[in-house]
This record gives C-alpha cells, sequence and structure tokens, in this order.
C-alpha cells in the first residue's frame, strides 16, 4: 500500500505544510485588511460639540489649521473666529 496516508509523510512534514498554509493564510487576510480602507486605522476623533483637550474648540482649531495652511487669508479668519465665538457666546 505505498502512497497510503500521505504518501509516507511523517508529522513533522505534515506540521510544516500546516504551518505553511496557515501563514499563507494569514499574509493574504494581513493584505487585504492593509490594502482596503478600513475603519481601525484611523482613532476616534472627538466629537465637534465638545472642546477639544486643550480647551480649544475643534472648529477653531480647523480654522487655525486653514489659517496656517493658507486656505483662509487674515481678514477672513478674524470674520470667521468672530462669528465662532459670537456663536458659543464667548469674547476673545
Amino acid at each position: 500500500m505505498m502512497g497510503w496516508y500521505g504518501g509516507g509523510m511523517t508529522g513533522f512534514a505534515w506540521m510544516g505544510m500546516g504551518l505553511f498554509w496557515l501563514v499563507l493564510i494569514g499574509l493574504i487576510v494581513w493584505l487585504v485588511l492593509r490594502l482596503l480602507p478600513g475603519k481601525g486605522q484611523a482613532a476616534p476623533s472627538a466629537p465637534m460639540s465638545a472642546p477639544a483637550a486643550s480647551g480649544v474648540h475643534p472648529a477653531l482649531a480647523i480654522l487655525d489649521h486653514r489659517l496656517a495652511a493658507g486656505e483662509v487669508d487674515l481678514e477672513d479668519y478674524r470674520t470667521i473666529r468672530a462669528t465662532i465665538l459670537e456663536a458659543r457666546g464667548a469674547t476673545i
């Protein structure tokens, strides 16, 4: 009965083959998860209505970032900042 039960493969050969397939399937799953845009990759952001941990309102932080990036000029920055602070009931 030559070739019966795996062609004479030893226990180590079976374990090696099983390990190979586990690694191959794990690699495929990892690649799929890595290449697809997922929800778990980005850290959850704080709600926009709550102040940030530093005490700065998120809308003001975004506005500051836009000014630094050159997306708004100083006049627009001051107008928008005043509007945000007025809506919050705060003063500069």
